[in-house]
C-alpha cells in the first residue's frame, strides 16, 4: 500500500533530467497506485539499478526521458538491456519533442513503448501497465521454458541411471531445481524396502530411525492404494516424520505420488510446504510429469533388483564356500568369489575343485554375458562337469563334452573355462584351456610364469588341443582367475596379466595370502564378477 492507501501495482524507475518533470510525472504515477523511484541522469539510474539488483528488488518498469544530460535515453536503454540480470526490465521512452526517427531508435535500443508528452494521465498509466504486463508474461514464458528444459534434462539423467540410488538422487535434484525447494524421492520396492534420494546441497535430509522408515512406507502404501495416474497431495506435519526438510523441525510435505507400470511399487517426490513459495499449476504439472518419468525409469531397475537377488542367491547356493570345499587328499585349495559392484550386472563366473580317480580337477570359468541366464548356464556347466568327472578326468575330453553340451542346450552361448588335473602323488598337472586366462604357476624359487595352454572357447564347436603338461613341486602354487579380476576398459589384457604376475610374485607365502593380496590390488569396484582358485601340493 502507498501513503494514500491505494494498491501499488508497480515500481517505476522514473528517469527525467528536470526536477519539475520528475515531480509532475511522479505525482501522476503515484495517484495511479504505483511506487516511484526518481533518477536525474543515466548514470544515477544505472547506480540505482545496481543497488536494487544486489537487494533483489529491481523495479517493474523504467520510464526514461529521451534527452538526458549525460547520455541519451536510447543509450541508457541499450546499457540496461545488455546487462544479463536487467535485460528483462521493460523500458518506456518519453519526450515532448519527437523527431520522425525517435520511435524507431527507441525500438532498436530495446524499448517496449514510446510516449509523446503531454499525454493524458490515463494514457500514461495504461502504457506503464501494458509494459509491465507484457514483461511479466514474457518472464513467465521464459521461466516455463527454463523449467521445461530442466525437466527434459532431468528425464535424460534419470533414464541413464544404472541403479535405484542413482535414479533417486537424480530425481531429487531435478525436483529441487524445478521447485526451488529441498526435495526427497522415495521408492517402495516389492520387498517393502524403502529407497530414497536427497537433493544435493539442499538439506541434511535423512530417515531419522526405523520408525520413520515404517511411517513413510506405510504412508506410500495407503496413499497409492487404488490409485491410477499421478496424485498431488499434502501430508500434514503430525503425519510426516520430523527432520526430513530441516533437522529437528516438523514440516508439512507436498507429495507427487505415482505407481510404477506394474502398479506395485509407489514412487514419491516430496517437498516442504513451509518456508517456500507455493507452486503454480504449471509447475505442479511439471513435477507430476517428473514423477511419471521417474516411475517409468524405476520399473526396470526394481525388476533388476529382484533378478540380481535371484542370480546372486543362485551363485552363492551352487558355488561351494571355502569351509565347504571337499577334502582333497594331497592338495590344499583356497577360493574366493566376489560379485560385481551393485551398479553392474550379474555374471556367470564359477570355480570347482573335484576329486576324480586320477587326482584333483580344478576348474575356473566364465559364461559370456551378464544376466540371470548367464548365472543359470553357469550352474548347468558345474553340474555337467561334476557328472562327467565320475568316469572321465582328462581335461581335454571334459572340455569337448562341455562344448557339445553348450551347443546342444544353449546354442549361441559361449563360455571360457580352464581345467587342470593334478596328481597329488607326483605333481603331474595336465591343463586344458578354452579361451580363458591360463593358470599362473608360482614356483617355490620365487619365479612365476603363465602355463602355455590355449584353445578355443566352449560353445563354438572347434576341436580342442591335447592338454598341456607340467609338474608341480612341493611349495609351488597354481593360480586360476577369471578376467573380472584384472580386465579394465582401455587397458590391454596382456599388460593386465603382467601386472597380475608381478603382484602374485610379491605376495606373502600361502594360498590365502596370495588370494587376499590380489583382491586388495585389483578387486575394488570391478565391473565383472571375480573368481579365484589357488592350490598347491600338501606338505
Amino acid at each position: 500500500m502507498d501513503v494514500h492507501g491505494k494498491r501499488t501495482d508497480a515500481t517505476v524507475l522514473l528517469v527525467d533530467v528536470t526536477a519539475a518533470g520528475r515531480y509532475a510525472m511522479g505525482a501522476l504515477l503515484r495517484r495511479a497506485g504505483h511506487q516511484v523511484v526518481p533518477a536525474a541522469t543515466g548514470h544515477e539510474a544505472l547506480a540505482e539499478l545496481d543497488a536494487r539488483l544486489r537487494r533483489g528488488s529491481l523495479p517493474d518498469v523504467a520510464l526514461v526521458d529521451v534527452d538526458l544530460s549525460d547520455m541519451s535515453g536510447f543509450e541508457l536503454c541499450r546499457r540496461i538491456k545488455t546487462r544479463p540480470h536487467m535485460a528483462g526490465l521493460p523500458v518506456v521512452h518519453f519526450s515532448a519533442a519527437v523527431s520522425p526517427g525517435d520511435r524507431c531508435r527507441a525500438l532498436e535500443a530495446g524499448g517496449e513503448a514510446y510516449l509523446t508528452l503531454p499525454a493524458e494521465p490515463e494514457e500514461i498509466d495504461a502504457v506503464v501497465r501494458a509494459a509491465v504486463r507484457t514483461a511479466r508474461l514474457r518472464a513467465d514464458d521464459q521461466a516455463l521454458a527454463r523449467r521445461l528444459t530442466l525437466l527434459s534434462e532431468t528425464i535424460v539423467t534419470i533414464q541413464a541411471a544404472r541403479s535405484l540410488q542413482e535414479l533417486a538422487d537424480a530425481a531429487a535434484n531435478g525436483t529441487a531445481r524445478l521447485t526451488g525447494a529441498p526435495a526427497a524421492v522415495f521408492f517402495l520396492g516389492p520387498d517393502d524396502e524403502l529407497y530414497r534420494g536427497i537433493s544435493r546441497d539442499r538439506t541434511s535430509l535423512a530417515l531419522p530411525d526405523e520408525g520413520a522408515h515404517r511411517t513413510v512406507a506405510g504412508l506410500l502404501r495407503r496413499l497409492t492404494r487404488g490409485q491410477s495416474g499421478v496424485q498431488i497431495t499434502t501430508v500434514p506435519a503430525p503425519l510426516w516424520p520430523a527432520g526430513f526438510f530441516r533437522p529437528g523441525v516438523q514440516h508439512d510435505a507436498r507429495l507427487a505420488l505415482v505407481l510404477t507400470q506394474d502398479g506395485k511399487a509407489p514412487v514419491c517426490l516430496a517437498t516442504p510446504t513451509r518456508g517456500v513459495r507455493r507452486l503454480n499449476p504449471e509447475e505442479e504439472t511439471l513435477v507430476a510429469r517428473l514423477a511419471q518419468a521417474t516411475a517409468l525409469a524405476a520399473e526396470p531397475l526394481l525388476m533388476y533388483q529382484v533378478e540380481r537377488h535371484v542370480a546372486l542367491t543362485l551363485q552363492h547356493s551352487f558355488l561351494p564356500q571355502p569351509h565347504r570345499l571337499p577334502d582333497l587328499l594331497g592338495i590344499d585349495v583356497a577360493v574366493r568369489y566376489v560379485p560385481a559392484s551393485q551398479q553392474t550386472e550379474i555374471g556367470g563366473d564359477f570355480y570347482a575343485a573335484l576329486r576324480t580317480h586320477d587326482g584333483v580337477l580344478a576348474a575356473v570359468g566364465d559364461v559370456v554375458g551378464h544376466s540371470l541366464d548367464a548365472a543359470t548356464v553357469m550352474v548347468e556347466i558345474r553340474h555337467a562337469l561334476r557328472a562327467y568327472c565320475v568316469d572321465e578326468s582328462d581335461p581335454a575330453v571334459l572340455a569337448e563334452r562341455l562344448d557339445r553340451m553348450l551347443q546342444h542346450y544353449h546354442p549361441g552361448i559361449t563360455t571360457t573355462v580352464c581345467l587342470a588335473l593334478i596328481d597329488p602323488a607326483t605333481g603331474r598337472t595336465r591343463i586344458a584351456n578354452a579361451g580363458h586366462i591360463p593358470p599362473l604357476i608360482l614356483r617355490d624359487t620365487g619365479t612365476a610364469d603363465y602355463a602355455k595352454a590355449a584353445g578355443p572357447l566352449l560353445g563354438v564347436g572347434l576341436p580342442h588341443p591335447a592338454p598341456t603338461e607340467l609338474f608341480l613341486e612341493a611349495g609351488d602354487r597354481l593360480l586360476m582367475v577369471t578376467d573380472g579380476l584384472i580386465e579394465t576398459r582401455g587397458t590391454d589384457l596382456a599388460a593386465s596379466m603382467e601386472h597380475l604376475r608381478a603382484a602374485a610374485v610379491g605376495a606373502l607365502p600361502g594360498l590365502d595370502a596370495l588370494c587376499d593380496t590380489l583382491l586388495d590390488c585389483f578387486g575394488h569396484e570391478r565391473e565383472d564378477d571375480i573368481a579365484l582358485l589357488a592350490l598347491r601340493l600338501s606338505p
